[in-house]
């Protein structure tokens, strides 16, 4: 692997408070854009905790108009409801309290706040968005790392589509990263975001040319993981766990695992864009079952040595030979999404229709330059990695 460091450009305008109770100061820096927010959150749980309430006490010097249900994939029906909703009571600003789905919605919310059309032409042409309204986040789920950056995934249930929207007026103001607040979260849920913040990494460290100083953060983070998840999934209120999580989380999808590498495609992502479009699974859960999957399919003497240095440099496997290296890393990161009680089969996450699977292929060939990823892929790989995680 040669190590490279190409040039890039980053700029994270996010303002993090991070560390218990720091939501406190979420009304002195949202003062300045107004008094109208939107609150929007997704099923209700903040409500069982008390940080609904809690939320509602720091903006009670604010007009709150509220947009509930969010879904875990999030839908563009929330976002032209939200958006609707911001034009007709000329909201200020957007307050999204809740995990990256939450987070996803709320971006597109405020693109569409000042666009009169379906808010799903914003997501065909980004290049449609002349603005935002300003976004305020309260992260309760370490996973996306919807909280740092300007990234967004929607999902059109009806066209059978989940799509990327990345824009720079879609950074958020402020977000509030209180460990405290994730302490609640599920196993499963727990679990899942673990799977999700590998995957971040692991699409940006599996690539044909890196930099030596990133791929450290890259495995540094790997590593946090891979000790805390475990800790955080069987100790809920293991605030040592939480924290070290939902720091990992925002970092891995801030862009800096990617500085100085090669780009990438995502590819991982982009198949799980499509199980998710077609059966609404877990995005997580999702990933977990099609990471080792992909890699065991891209595993040739091209991505071998940099599979065998995953392997050796964050699990701990001793093997000298590459290929022999690189499937013990496969095999321990499998092992990992099982301790974890992570589901291994798409089947298990009701993925019940395997003949939508070629139309799944088809489609996001013709829409991802997946040909263009570490190891190209092409419709008949993605039809076998889908076959082969069913």
């Amino acid at each position: 692997m040669t190590s490279i460091f190409n040039p890039f450009t980053l700029q994270i305008p996010t303002k993090i408070l991070f560390g218990r109770g720091r939501s406190a100061e979420l009304p002195g820096h949202m003062r300045p854009y107004g008094r109208r927010v939107l609150l929007v959150y997704g099923g209700g749980s903040i409500k069982k905790t008390g940080l609904y309430a809690h939320i509602c006490e720091l903006l009670k010097d604010f007009e709150v108009f509220e947009l509930s249900g969010v879904d875990p994939s999030p839908r563009i029906t929330s976002v032209n409801a939200g958006g609707r909703l911001c034009r007709e009571q000329h909201i200020d600003m957007v307050l999204a309290v809740g995990g990256g789905s939450v987070l996803d919605c709320c971006k597109l919310i405020c693109d569409a706040a000042l666009y009169e059309g379906d808010a799903w032409d914003l997501v065909l042409d980004p290049a449609k968005i002349k603005g935002a309204l300003p976004l305020f986040a309260v992260l309760t789920l370490a996973a996306t790392g919807s909280d740092f950056n300007c990234g967004a995934g929607i999902t059109s249930l009806e066209r059978k589509e989940k799509r990327d929207v990345i824009v720079p007026c879609n950074y958020p103001k402020v977000s509030v990263l209180d460990p405290a607040l994730t302490m609640t979260v599920s196993r499963r849920q727990t679990a899942a975001g673990c799977a999700d913040i590998i995957s971040h990494v692991l699409e940006q460290y599996l690539v044909g040319g890196s930099a030596m100083l990133t791929d450290g953060l890259c495995e540094a983070l790997l590593r946090t993981v891979i000790k805390f998840g475990p800790r955080a999934v069987e100790n809920g209120e293991d605030y040592c766990a939480r924290t070290n999580l939902l720091w990992a989380s925002s970092l891995a999808c801030s862009g800096l695992c990617a500085l100085g590498s090669e780009s990438s495609v995502w590819p991982a992502h982009a198949i799980e864009h499509e199980v998710a479009a077609y059966f609404d699974c877990t995005h997580g859960e999702s990933l977990a079952v099609l990471t080792p999957v992909l890699l065991r399919l891209t595993l040739n003497e091209k991505s071998a040595p940099r599979y065998a240095a995953l392997a050796r440099a964050v699990f701990g496997v001793k093997e000298r030979d590459d290929f022999a290296a690189a499937r013990a890393g496969i095999k321990a990161l499998q092992d990992l999404f099982a301790a974890l009680g992570l589901p291994g089969r798409l089947s298990a996450l009701g993925v019940d229709d395997r003949s939508q699977f070629a139309a799944m292929a088809r489609h996001v060939c013709a829409n991802k330059p997946l040909h263009e990823a570490f190891v190209a892929l092409d419709e008949a790989l993605v039809l076998e990695l889908l076959q082969q995680s069913f």
